[in-house]
């Protein structure tokens, strides 16, 4: 990182090198002094400090507008407070916009829930990963690197790195909003200028057919009656767990072996074919249940759908010898038995309503030994021998 001598005249002439999102340069006169220069050419004076053996920034204000003798007497002050226990970040707030928390949950998440079907998700990567790293800092203060730090110690957990890129897609898009709605103190988004993480999107996980049997015996010991019925539909249809839960009488029609599925991911209407095996699952449903009810797979304790089957799959899976299974493998596995099948990956694009044929592409590894077979198919020439 720079270090020098900071004067009024040097400020002015700095600038962030191409193909960066900002440049810090230290002073070597105040310890924690610094200018950051954005690639938008916007600058601003913070410190750094330390807090409780945390370190944190503050931002004192716009490098052109203050004075480098004015950015070291805030800079002073603010790491005396520091000295003897109070955040100097507290009487800054104001400038400096809202606390991060306080804009996630009380603008951010209300407006996404009047559009987002997916917004739970947002609320969890906000509640578990936001919060707990960045909750308590002004939305103005928070930089590029203290983002890249939440990441990096996500990494260091153990999280995934779709999950990783989750909380950045919900910090870009929360700064996106409150710069479009013009919330004071907020001057560029951070999360911009990070990459994403390269994710491995092989599935690895499905059941074999064998697999398939011992885990639908294993379901007939549950307490619960209707977990059976639940995953011997999911693997039958491919769906999603949240779709099935929610399946109503209404939206089937057995006679022509057909499914209705009004509210789906892409907030498209989905129709899916029904094969045997789901007609046989649903007649018995109905025979078991009544058609009177709403549902058709309807919470007896509730009279609604279910909102978790865990503790019955957990039992189930591990009966099973299958202990890391999740539900979503049914979906996967209902995916390579098309694939390895012989059906095409724009028939199971349809069968499972993905919007983009990339995401189908990842269940193409499942159909090596289909290759092995096609290859055979080219006929053995006899070579000449040699002379």
């Amino acid at each position: 990182m720079p270090v020098q001598n900071l004067t009024d005249a040097g400020v002015i002439s700095l600038c962030c090198p191409e193909g960066r999102s900002h440049l810090e340069v230290f002073d070597t006169w105040m310890r924690g002094l610094y200018v950051d220069v954005m690639a938008n050419g916007r600058m601003a004076y913070r410190v750094r400090y330390r807090l409780h053996g945390k370190q944190r920034v503050l931002t004192l204000g716009d490098a052109r507008l203050l004075t480098v003798k004015e950015a070291r007497a805030a800079a002073r002050n603010a790491l005396r407070r520091a000295m003897i226990g109070d955040d100097p970040r507290h009487e800054a707030l104001p400038e400096q916009g809202p606390m991060l928390a306080a804009f996630y949950l009380q603008q951010y998440l209300p407006y996404v829930k009047s559009y987002k079907r997916s917004w739970s998700t947002d609320e969890t990567m906000i509640r578990h990963h936001l919060m707990p790293a960045l909750g308590e800092r002004a939305m103005g203060s928070v930089i590029p690197p203290d983002i890249a730090q939440v990441i990096d110690k996500m990494r260091g957990r153990g999280y995934a790195a779709g999950t990783c890129n989750r909380v950045l897609i919900v910090l870009r898009y929360g700064f996106t909003l409150a710069l479009r709605w013009g919330i004071h103190g907020i001057e560029q988004n951070p999360a911009k200028e990070l990459k994403d993480l390269k994710e491995d999107n092989r599935i690895e996980r499905f059941l074999t057919p064998e697999q398939t049997r011992r885990l639908l015996a294993a379901m007939r010991h549950s307490q619960n009656p209707l977990l059976s019925p639940i995953v011997a539909f999911l693997i039958y249809t491919g769906a999603r767990k949240r779709e099935v839960f929610d399946a109503r009488w209404g939206d089937i029609d057995i006679a022509r072996k057909l499914w209705r599925i009004p509210k789906t991911k892409s907030g498209k209407v989905r129709h899916v074919p029904l094969s045997a095996g789901a007609v046989q699952v649903l007649e018995k449903q109905r025979t078991y249940g009544g058609q009177e009810e709403e549902y058709v797979f309807t919470n007896p304790r509730t009279g609604r759908p279910f909102v978790s089957i865990f503790h019955g799959w957990d039992t189930a899976r591990k009966r099973a010898g299958l202990p890391d299974l999740r539900l979503h493998d049914l979906r996967h596995s209902f995916a390579s038995f098309l694939v390895n099948a012989g059906r095409s990956l724009y028939e199971v694009q349809e069968l499972l309503g993905h919007a983009d044929i990339r995401t189908t592409a990842r269940y193409a590894h499942l159909s090596r030994e289909r290759l092995f077979e096609a290859v055979e198919a080219v006929p053995v020439i006899e070579l000449p021998r040699d002379k």
